[in-house]
């Protein structure tokens, strides 16, 4: 990615009612790590599956987890002071995850997140976490649960092997229902592929998907994801590549990305506007209703194309390789105008910009 968003880390907010497994899902992100250095920030480090329990509840507070990973115990009405402290570049952290419970309003956690003047970080996204076997239950007792579901960009229904088949697919079409464009993936005991959350750092020396120490110490063996729930947590979700050497239409790739189908959580990757904007490339980054463009000059001698990842529950990988491939230039007559890229700006964060609320597309 880009020398700019490549200074800018992704800050993911995860929510849940108690008893959801989210703090469980935060452990499995922390085991799971293999080389990327997570920050998290709890108000409370009792159920964080560290060694440094003497500094359990101190506000202010910040451990190393052993693993290039930092922990920090905050008080949410100064996350700002906080993700200055997570964001030096002495820390060299890759991602930053607020665990929501007891700090504040998930809608009011993201608001400070997107409304942050750090220039070091990018909103990552609302991870909502429900319990499959108490969904209902928790549903009577709290009847904010469906406007969170409605803020979400990715909902994981935990604890799916505590339910039968018919019982889950009930609520996970439930929750589908609520939370509108948000992915939904299920899971057992927190585990998600990191992945669908964030890229991951390979350490040097190590093969991209190699078992790692990590893996060995971990994994579950009695686990064989035969639920589609467990143990290969990739099967609940899709990744589509797609590159091309012809230079997109600005405008007809914003009505792409404003019709975006449910479920598609993440893009990422460089576009190539061609005549529209032939001095840069854009490098895109959109998480859930979030959108945000990053120009930057070509590099000297490097071949123009456009290159995207999609990551997402439940999509059409064709129809979205179709989708894509008509924002593609048709030659000389499909040049686009002179105002073809003021959709594309409007996603560009401006110097001056104070504040910033989810960028709907």
């Amino acid at each position: 990615m880009s020398t700019q968003q490549a200074q800018q880390i992704p800050v993911v907010v995860l929510s849940g009612f108690l008893g959801s497994g989210k703090t469980t899902l935060l452990n499995h992100l922390l085991r799971s790590a293999r080389g990327t250095r997570i920050g998290v920030m709890v108000n409370d480090f009792g159920d964080i599956g560290i060694d440094a329990m003497t500094v359990a509840g101190q506000v202010g507070s910040t451990v190393s987890l052993g693993n290039g990973c930092l922990c920090c115990a905050v008080d949410a009405s100064e996350l700002d002071e906080y993700l200055e402290v997570l964001t030096r570049p002495s820390a060299r952290l890759d991602v930053i995850v607020i665990e929501a419970s007891g700090l504040a309003e998930p809608e009011e956690l993201v608001r400070m997140v997107l409304a942050s003047e750090n220039e070091r970080i990018v909103y990552g996204g609302l991870v909502q976490v429900v319990d499959a076997a108490e969904f209902p239950a928790t549903r009577e007792r709290h009847p904010e649960t469906d406007r969170h579901l409605a803020l979400a960009d990715l909902v994981v229904v935990n604890k799916a092997d505590r339910v039968g088949e018919r019982e889950l697919d009930a609520v996970h079409g439930a929750v589908a229902a609520v939370a509108g464009r948000a992915a939904v993936i299920r899971a057992a005991h927190g585990r998600i592929d990191p992945e669908v959350l964030f890229d991951r750092v390979v350490p040097e020396g190590e093969i991209d998907g190699q078992m790692s120490i990590e893996d060995l110490l971990y994994g579950d063996p009695e686990d064989d994801g035969a639920d589609g729930a467990g143990g290969h947590p990739h099967a609940q979700y899709e990744t589509l590549s797609v590159a091309t050497r012809t230079a997109l239409h600005p405008r007809r790739l914003m009505e792409f990305l404003d019709s975006r189908p449910q479920g598609l959580y993440r893009i990422k990757g460089f576009v190539d506007f061609g005549d529209a904007d032939p001095v840069n490339r854009y490098a895109v980054h959109a998480v859930g209703r979030f959108l945000r463009f990053y120009p930057e000059p070509w590099p000297a001698g490097e071949e123009r194309q456009t290159q995207l990842v999609l990551i997402g529950a439940g999509i059409d990988a064709d129809s979205l390789r179709k989708e894509l491939a008509g924002c593609e230039l048709g030659g000389p007559q499909d040049a686009p105008d002179e105002h073809a890229m003021w959709g594309v700006l409007r996603y560009v964060r401006q110097p001056d910009e104070e504040s910033a609320e989810p960028s709907e597309a």
